[in-house]
């Protein structure tokens, strides 16, 4: 939650060299001592505080992140430099993801794009010759494929769920009464039809209690506030299907050209 309580905004995060920014020459030997699945996951929960993965299913969602990109460096034969990075660029991409609940998936791409940039250009301080085309390909393709594909389940996972509380005050009209009591004059207030019998004992002398103003104001504003929430959650959905179909668009496209930097770059040289 942003200051005073709103929803934080999607933030604009600037690319930059992340090498050894979480695995240090340490942690990357403590890693490559780890040959069997528990131990490197039980090496990854104390690196990063991870230790109640087994009943915190956060911590169980990060750690299995954290593993399957350490396995993906692992199977493609990276270096420990190279290694580390692409551990930072994954880490850094989800971060940019659950800084808030509001969509921004595009600017969660670009971030992740800039981010493989800045290791695939010698272009000191700004970029190193770290990655090359092929390399660049593999990783585009992995994250694209399990990362961004469940990019709505990472965000409702970490992200706190939106509520939209209205209230609502008029000029020259009391204070709301609290909602235990709306509630049962509400109830009071709905209109049922009176049968004839009641009519004419109701003629004869016993007249029926009249429904207040208020209690019709409300009714007619509980009317028209269904109406618009119906046609504002249409438009949502609408907005929600359209971004989709962008994004899955997108991903298509980037299943068949990979992406890879003007210029190329070279692999990294122990």
């Amino acid at each position: 939650m942003g200051p005073g309580g709103g929803l934080k905004q999607p933030q604009c995060h600037e690319a930059r060299i992340c090498m050894w920014k979480y695995l240090d020459v340490h942690s990357m030997d403590l890693i490559d001592m780890a040959q069997t699945t528990d131990e490197l996951k039980r090496v990854l929960a104390e690196l990063f505080q991870l230790q109640g993965w087994e009943s915190d299913p956060r911590a169980a969602i990060l750690l299995d992140l954290y593993f399957y990109t350490v396995q993906f460096s692992r199977e493609h034969s990276f270096t420990r430099e190279q290694s580390s990075a692409f551990f930072a660029i994954v880490k850094d991409t989800h971060e940019a993801c659950v800084e808030t609940p509001l969509p921004n998936v595009e600017e969660c791409y670009r971030y992740f794009t800039e981010l493989l940039f800045c290791h695939a250009v010698q272009r000191p301080p700004f970029s190193i010759d770290l990655f090359n085309q092929e390399q660049l390909a593999l990783m585009s393709d992995y994250v694209v494929n399990t990362y961004f594909c469940h990019f709505k389940l990472y965000k409702y996972a970490f992200t706190p769920q939106v509520r939209l509380d209205i209230s609502l005050s008029y000029v020259g009209m009391p204070e709301p009464e609290p909602v235990a009591e709306l509630t049962g004059e509400l109830a009071e207030s709905v209109m049922v039809p009176v049968p004839p019998a009641q009519e004419e004992e109701a003629d004869s002398g016993t007249t029926a209690p009249r429904e207040s103003p208020r209690a019709l104001l409300r009714e007619y504003i509980s009317a028209q506030l269904c109406q618009e929430l119906a046609q504002l959650r249409l438009e949502v959905e609408e907005q929600l299907r359209e971004s989709e179909e962008q994004f899955n668009t997108k991903l298509a496209l980037l299943e068949k050209v990979p992406n890879s930097p003007k210029g190329g770059g070279r692999g990294h040289r122990k």
